[in-house]
């Protein structure tokens, strides 16, 4: 047994202690031998704060702790400077007030350098007078870590989002003028909302986040993952020879610039300690506010979308929009981006969390905490479309959809049943498409399988003659006439009443 980091963060811990690292170094090195001022966004538990950490031990000089990485014979040194590493993960300002709680960190900061910070300062004084009197000792390198944390910890709060950005704004307008001071800024965070109402003075910090040649500074490659796990490896394909398969299917895929596709390094860490693939870092944390903001907003097809970088840097406090906070946070990815449109194609990383994100979603659908039940009715769902069971399928359908709160059969007519329906189909990780449109209408849901293709007309309150004879009139299935599987016409009618499946057919087709 090999000790691995699972949510360790102090670099110089790690390698005292004897737990794997996975070598960045050569990728930090061109980072700070190549610029000055730099903001990144990835999503928690994906390696910023071990980041941060190993830069501030590469200034502080302590060679011994590189022994064997890449960076130990390429640096100088002798050449060490000060660094101020403000963590505001670490800070209480619930309990204090933000104010309170950084002016608190920086006198705690300054003490480590012997310097006595005057108290009746404002928090911008103190800091400028922090960076003028260590810098009196080299040029300073500031890391700041988890940036944005007061704000994202308020986002149903406004008030307090705006009281801590306008306490931020004022904070970091410092920065603007401290350039003959600073060797190296790196602020990291989640979301990039803030970069414009918070930097906006810092007109010089430069957004590495989408940067194809930081692709891979966190999170793990498939040649690292192969080459640092290279005897777990040989053990775990001992016992199922398809585990490199797997362990990308669930866990790899996050891209920030379409091409270079990482594994999220707290799952892969945690399947090495565990040997079991399972949920690792969904369950780390995904506020509630999130999934109730995408049913808010009726978001619940996450394949295919295409933005473009603005759009995708957007997260507008006062309007969110889900797409750009669910890439930000990281249940969607970069699948591609066209350079001739300059757009980026987003969809869900790797099962993990197209999985999780799905079941919670269709939990809040369904008024159903915590959906315990989903798994096994989707795994009911799953066996009748292996065996072209229209019945099961049908009643499968009908107990997902019958817990529907009466309020929203109301008010939100057929969709809230076509949502359900999807995220049922998309629970199983089946190739499922809404409202795909033909040459005259679209259709509700098609769901492809290895053997058939189905098409589904949902209806309320309506007949199930109708919702079968809109798939055949507006040729639904006709586009794909020329492909081998078999097709499957599925016309279905939902009584408000009875709360149930009233009725259904089925018309197949070679």
């Amino acid at each position: 047994m090999r000790k691995y980091p699972i949510g360790l963060q102090d670099f110089g811990n790690l390698r005292k202690e004897g737990f794997l690292y996975i070598d960045k170094t050569r990728l930090i090195y061109n980072l700070i031998d190549l610029g000055k001022y730099y903001f990144l966004s990835r999503p928690r538990r994906f390696g910023k704060s071990l980041l941060l950490s190993t830069i501030k031990e590469i200034f502080n000089g302590k060679k011994e702790l590189f022994e064997g990485l890449w960076i130990y014979d390429q640096w100088n040194w002798e050449q060490r400077h000060p660094v101020i590493h403000l963590r505001f993960s670490q800070i209480d300002y619930k309990g204090l007030g933000l104010t309170a709680a950084i002016s608190r960190e920086l006198d705690f900061l300054a003490a480590e350098f012997g310097i006595q910070l005057r108290e009746e300062d404002s928090l911008a004084l103190k800091f400028r007078e922090l960076i003028r009197e260590v810098a009196k000792i080299g040029h300073v390198v500031i890391l700041i870590d988890e940036y944005d944390k007061p704000i994202t910890d308020y986002l149903e709060d406004i008030e307090m989002v705006e009281e801590n950005r306008s306490v931020f704004k004022n904070f970091y307008s410092v920065l603007k003028d401290a350039d003959e001071y600073i060797r190296l800024l790196l602020i990291t965070g989640v979301s990039r909302f803030t970069k414009v109402s918070i930097f906006s003075d810092l007109n010089n910090l430069y957004d590495i986040s989408l940067n194809p040649h930081y692709a891979a500074l966190t999170g793990v490659t498939q040649e690292e993952m192969e080459t640092s796990f290279a005897k777990e490896i040989v053990l775990l394909q001992q016992k199922q020879p398809d585990i490199l398969g797997k362990l990308k299917e669930w866990y790899n895929g996050y891209s920030w610039d379409g091409t270079t596709r990482v594994y999220n390094p707290f799952s892969l860490l945690s399947y090495m300690g565990s040997g079991r693939i399972q949920n690792f870092w969904y369950q780390t944390g995904t506020p509630t506010w999130l999934v109730n903001l995408m049913k808010k907003q009726k978001v619940f097809d996450l394949e295919n979308i295409h933005m473009g970088e603005n759009a995708l840097s957007n997260f507008n406090i006062e309007h969110l929009s889900p797409v750009p906070v669910l890439f930000q946070t990281g249940y969607l990815t970069i699948k591609n981006y066209n350079e001739e449109t300059r757009l980026f194609e987003l969809g869900y990383p790797n099962r993990e969390v197209e999985e999780s994100l799905t079941d919670a979603l269709l939990s809040a659908y369904r008024n159903v905490f915590p959906g315990n039940d989903s798994m096994e009715l989707t795994f009911d769902l799953a066996n009748a479309m292996k065996n072209n069971d229209m019945s099961q399928m049908v009643k499968v359908l009908d107990v997902l959809l019958s817990t529907i709160p009466y309020d929203h059969r109301k008010a939100e007519s057929e969709s809230i049943f076509h949502i359900i329906v999807h995220l049922s189909f998309k629970r199983l990780g089946m190739d499922v498409r809404s409202e795909v449109h033909s040459a005259s209408g679209r259709c509700d849901v098609l769901v492809f399988t290895k053997k058939y293709i189905y098409a589904l007309e949902l209806k309320l309150n309506g007949t199930a003659q109708a919702a079968l004879n809109q798939i055949i009139n507006k040729g639904y299935l006709h586009s794909y006439q020329l492909d081998p599987r078999k097709k499957i016409a599925i016309g279905i009618n939902f009584s408000s009443g009875k709360r149930a499946v009233e009725e259904f057919l089925v018309e197949e087709f070679a």
